[in-house]
């Protein structure tokens, strides 16, 4: 049952008559994801009372589905004892994941309340460097070994399968726990009982080390279309896998990190509603900052040629005009280039390719829009075809000096080690603006030298 909107407000109309039985019927029948946004409407006491009803497993799928600050309030409101089943059914990424969100005293309650075993496991998985495949991965997996037959690993997978992450893909390892390949249910189902794993399974295994950044392990998932992917350490011995459900929000947060160093901010893990006005200033602060003094720059271009607008100022007026087009014309090119670095479909050995075709791209651009300009110019000032030239000359030349740099500052950046997200718009125009302002004022330079 979908949580529209009728059946949200049904289900709070019984949780206000405290019609718990009929309550507790339809929430067993709901996704989990849905009983978690449920409850998040609720007061901290009614969405404690309603979280009691769930069945016990049902009530941890729940529980992991819920924000950082609603796992906090039912954790402050349970006993010991049902803290503790609730940290042995969660997964144990899941489990790491809340731990590393939660204030300090909440955490020594939690795993005071944790078995030795998952205690060990989670403060394991802390130990690994943030944003690393250690950090996301998950030890619920399914592991076979070489010769067991199919009929052994059906059995096997029977037997432990209720509590992992997935069935679908097993991993093959010797008794040191080192990976020498995966084999599918499909591949099972595919092959007599009697048949071998080693003689079914693929050893051709891709597999990300503990330490990769998570976003290298995106892209491998990405590229290759995988539903999980196993994590070894530098032994090559099987640790963890992670699925594509975390994957996914790994890319979701990789993506808002992106968006928000593409828009000149310190990236931010939280949500906008839930960040403080002071801490969205600081995020946003020191980079206006480096753009205000990068900005001095067109000024001091201006002082510079001061004398070429002060002998004929109708100048000028074109200028905004060209750098708004010479900085629109460079974030086409930077968007572009920073997707397709993200998504490996760009490399570095590829520059010169790459320039050429945005040089190429600038061409075709900048001759219709200088065209279309110097035809309007001629139209509104009548009597003035060198300076309509000058102005459209100059934005044809903007704009592929725009198309170029927004090719190469991302490149450029990745070369350097940093985030090619960095050379997108607000960077990439203040350095356009500069540029186009230098062309337009030496070309006006050397045409008031010819009249005069």
């Amino acid at each position: 049952m979908a949580l529209t909107d009728e059946v949200r407000d049904s289900l709070l109309e019984l949780t206000e008559k405290k019609q718990f039985k009929q309550l507790k019927e339809a929430l067993v029948e709901m996704n989990e994801v849905d009983v978690a946004d449920l409850i998040s409407q609720l007061s901290p006491e009614r969405a404690l009372v309603i979280f009691r009803l769930l069945p016990k497993d049902f009530s941890s799928e729940v529980f992991a589905c819920m924000e950082i600050e609603q796992q906090q309030a039912i954790i402050n409101s349970i006993e010991d004892s049902e803290l503790n089943e609730i940290i042995e059914d969660l997964a144990i990424d899941d489990a790491v994941d809340m731990v590393e969100e939660l204030p300090a005293s909440v955490v020594r309650r939690i795993l005071k309340n944790a078995t030795p075993a998952t205690r060990s496991l989670i403060n394991q998985y802390l130990q690994y460097p943030d944003n690393s495949a250690g950090s996301i991965m998950t030890a619920e997996y399914i592991a076979l070994r070489p010769n067991m037959t199919v009929e052994e690993s059906f059995a096997y997978i029977r037997k432990n399968g209720v509590d992992k992450e997935t069935i679908y893909t097993c991993y093959v390892i010797n008794p040191s726990r080192k990976l020498l390949g995966v084999v599918t249910l499909k591949d099972l189902m595919m092959h007599p009982y009697e048949d071998k794993v080693e003689d079914i399974m693929d050893d051709n295994v891709f597999y990300a080390l503990t330490t990769d950044d998570q976003e290298e392990v995106a892209a491998t998932f990405n590229k290759y279309d995988l539903l999980a992917l196993p994590v070894v350490d530098k032994e090559n011995r099987l640790v963890g896998i992670v699925t594509v459900d975390d994957i996914v929000d790994v890319m979701e947060a990789e993506a808002t990190e992106d968006f928000q160093k593409m828009a000149a901010m310190m990236p931010s893990e939280k949500e906008y509603l839930k960040t403080s006005v002071f801490e969205l200033a600081k995020n946003r602060i020191p980079w206006l900052l480096i753009l205000m003094l990068s900005s001095m720059v067109s000024g001091m271009i201006l002082t510079h040629y001061e004398a070429t607008f002060a002998a004929l100022p109708l100048l000028v007026s074109f200028i905004p005009t060209l750098m708004d087009t010479g900085g629109n014309s460079g974030s086409q090119a930077s968007t572009m280039i920073i997707r397709g670095l993200a998504v490996d479909e760009i490399e570095l050995a590829d520059v010169l390719k790459v320039l050429w075709k945005e040089v190429r791209v600038g061409l075709i651009c900048g001759a219709i829009l200088a065209t279309i300009n110097f035809v309007r110019l001629m139209i509104q000032y009548p009597g003035h075809a060198m300076i309509c030239t000058l102005v459209a000359v100059s934005m044809f030349l903007t704009i592929i000096l725009a198309k170029s740099l927004g090719a190469l500052m991302p490149m450029l950046a990745k070369a350097l080690h940093f985030d090619p997200a960095l050379m997108a718009s607000p960077m990439l125009t203040t350095i356009v603006d500069a540029c186009s302002m230098v062309i337009y004022f030496t070309l006006a330079s050397r045409f008031i030298a010819q009249l005069k």
